[in-house]
């Protein structure tokens, strides 16, 4: 039920991109990149390490340099049958030898170099020891939009994932609500993911009742009662890039006031939807949803941004709130979930992911955002 499985990105696909990140740090002022084990690696060359350890593996990029991996020797067979290896050099070292060392002769002694956040403080320690004239920072503070313009292959990626969670909602507002744990019903939803092609399952959040005021409880052991508003927020990786959805529903009929303060997240959603725009800073986003809400009297209950960036993880930059200046641009796929959170009662949130286009936005998931009611 997964479908056609999506063409692999190529080394021609992987260069491109380690030619841009060592582009746009020159521009940045820095004199390379580096990169540890973790998403941007992957997103970088293809390579996931089995598992991140204490030896070093770090990638150098550099403008006018080729690219290296610094790979322990043991692990550079793996390395080597990632899909972006032909476009870079590998220089593996062994057991009681010293990494730094290797790692340093690839770097100017005085430079500025950014660091994937993955890095472990204890590779960053020895760097830093090994060129006491280098200096670093984070990379999500000096490129924080290194991977958030999203390119044609890869926003077919992110519409298919954002579509299997659309299959996994409807198929679970037809399982039973009431008089199941709500662990129970995260299980079922993760087991859907998986079956509509998710790998990888980050989040089930079933939130029921006065649950459904913490915006990010997950699961527990109550059981989910007739009466009952649910927040139902999940996703995951489906071919390396992220879903991220949200709905809120009733057991059985709801109250006057509970489908007031859903109507009301409905239109703040589409609000903040509907600033979506080339150009447009990404604090006009919060500010639209935002503003549906406090003027209806609810402000103080949205405590939460309005949006994240998502990718090649579920949370990435740019953020959706107030102060965040970084404009628009076509590629870029964030969330839109404005909540309202009454505290021990309920808690109603939308969510879609959202990709910029040349003229407005388009949302990434399709099911319906009106309140729908679950046995």
């Amino acid at each position: 039920m997964t479908g056609t499985a999506p063409a692999p990105f190529t080394a021609d696909d992987y260069r491109a991109r380690m030619a841009r990140a060592a582009r746009e740090a020159a521009e940045a002022g820095l004199a390379g990149l580096l990169v540890a084990p973790g998403p941007d690696l992957v997103w970088l060359t293809g390579y996931a390490p089995t598992a991140a350890t204490e030896r070093l593996t770090l990638l150098v990029l550099a403008a006018g340099r080729d690219p290296v991996l610094v790979v322990p020797t043991l692990e550079a067979p793996d390395a080597a049958k990632a899909a972006g290896a032909p476009a870079l050099s590998l220089r593996d070292w062994t057991d009681g030898k010293d990494p730094y060392a290797v790692a340093a002769a690839l770097l100017d002694a005085g430079g500025r170099f950014g660091i994937s956040d993955n890095a472990w403080a204890m590779h960053l320690l020895s760097l830093q020891k090994a060129l006491p004239g280098a200096s670093y920072a984070s990379l999500t503070q000096v490129l924080p939009m290194l991977r958030a313009v999203k390119d044609a292959a890869e926003l077919e990626l992110m519409a298919a994932a954002g579509a299997a969670a659309d299959r996994a909602f409807e198929e679970i507002r037809r399982v039973p609500f009431a008089g199941r744990r709500e662990t129970e019903v995260g299980a079922d939803l993760a087991d859907l993911l998986r079956r509509f092609g998710h790998s990888q399952v980050d989040f089930t959040i079933v939130a029921s009742g006065p649950n459904g005021a913490n915006p990010h409880h997950e699961v527990g052991d109550r059981v989910i009662e007739h009466g009952d508003m649910v927040v139902l927020d999940f996703g995951g990786l489906k071919d390396g890039y992220g879903s991220d959805t949200s709905r809120t529903v009733h057991v059985g009929e709801p109250t006057e006031e509970e489908c007031r303060v859903h109507d009301l997240v409905r239109e703040a959603q589409e609000a903040g939807f509907r600033a979506v725009r080339p150009g447009v800073a990404c604090q006009e986003i919060d500010r639209a949803a935002r503003a549906v809400i406090a003027d209806a009297g609810y402000g103080p209950y949205f405590i939460h941004r309005t949006g994240h960036g998502i990718g090649v993880t579920t949370h990435e930059p740019p953020y959706m709130i107030e102060g965040e200046e970084q404009p628009l641009v076509p590629g870029m796929c964030f969330s839109v979930e404005p909540g309202v959170y009454l505290p021990g009662r309920f808690g109603v949130r939308i969510e879609d992911i959202v990709t910029v286009t040349e003229d407005g936005g388009r949302r990434l998931n399709d099911t319906t955002r009106e309140l729908v009611i679950v046995d």
